[in-house]
């Protein structure tokens, strides 16, 4: 006689087994760029398959103490501090005061200060330069680091890491990430009154 509870569940658990395999399969990056599949591959090994995924884009929630991380098919060459292709994005949230943000541009292009969202992301080829650039923008955030002095212990840090020496900029955040809601929806300052008879026109 046919167990039918245990045929069911080889079923679901066949079931299961084809739909892992299907996700994982669909995570394809063999056709894309070099760098760009380096870091897909390195992401995955450390926190496994992505959230969400397109044939251009993979993407993590909630890595560490990133709100995301984006590995893009697409490479962005940048020149700083040596030349090399921006490929990795990984977001944390962050009040930057918006008399910081020209010192941040002249820090690094790469490093981007999204105010409505709160949020500063740094975008490399590698975690660890990632973690070295949002270190560094606190830091002139702080009034820590001028730009000049920041981007000259970018390139210094970035050079003793290639000759086996890991800073501890390059390891983790050293700044203690905000707890609150740091969003910025700013004011508004048209006549809502106005825009609402327009409406009901």
């Amino acid at each position: 006689m046919i167990n039918i509870s245990k045929t069911v569940g080889l079923f679901c658990a066949f079931l299961l087994l084809i739909g892992t395999s299907n996700a994982q399969d669909n995570v394809n990056v063999e056709d894309w760029p070099e760098t760009a599949k380096k870091a897909a591959n390195a992401m995955m090994e450390k926190y496994g398959e992505p959230h969400e995924h397109t044939e251009s884009m993979l993407i993590w929630n909630n890595t560490g103490p990133f709100i995301k991380t984006i590995v893009y098919k697409e490479e962005i060459q940048h020149d700083f501090p040596m030349p090399h292709k921006d490929v990795l994005e990984q977001v944390i949230n962050h009040d930057a005061p918006v008399e910081k943000y020209s010192d941040l541009a002249r820090y690094d292009g790469s490093v981007i200060v999204e105010r409505t969202k709160g949020t500063i992301a740094a975008r490399c080829d590698k975690e660890a330069a990632n973690y070295l650039a949002l270190n560094l923008a606190h830091d002139i955030i702080e009034d820590k680091k001028t730009v000049e002095e920041a981007r000259q212990f970018y390139a210094d840090t970035m050079m003793k890491m290639m000759q086996g020496e890991e800073d501890e900029y390059l390891q983790k955040l050293t700044f203690e990430l905000p707890q609150n809601d740091v969003t910025n929806p700013d004011e508004t300052i048209m006549d809502m009154s106005k825009v609402k008879q327009m409406k009901e026109k």
